[in-house]
């Protein structure tokens, strides 16, 4: 299954400390351009979505919707995450690099 070794990277990425979660820190790190990718778990809320989308066009950082909040909370190690944004260029790359496959 793809989504492993999405979940895998996101992983590697937060230990690396180069992800953020949660709606405030997601929004923050979109506006001040540290970052890269954003992913939305795909049971989040309409409303959560539409923010996300609506921001990262206006900003033009790449979005994607995958999951659910339960296992991107886990690939990080946390509780339940329905946003999160990677902050680190070659991760972020290699994410959506993944992401493009499936």
């Amino acid at each position: 299954m793809k989504n492993n070794k999405i979940l895998s990277l996101i992983g590697l990425a937060t230990k690396a400390g180069k992800t953020v979660s949660g709606e405030f820190s997601t929004e923050k790190s979109v506006k001040t351009g540290k970052g890269f990718l954003v992913l939305v778990a795909d049971d989040a809320s309409l409303n959560t979505k539409k923010k996300f989308r609506n921001m990262c066009g206006f900003y033009q950082v790449p979005i994607y919707f995958l999951s659910d909040k339960e296992q991107l909370g886990r690939a990080m190690g946390k509780e339940f995450r329905a946003s999160l944004a990677v902050q680190d260029e070659n991760f972020a790359n290699a994410i959506i690099k993944e992401l493009e496959k499936r």
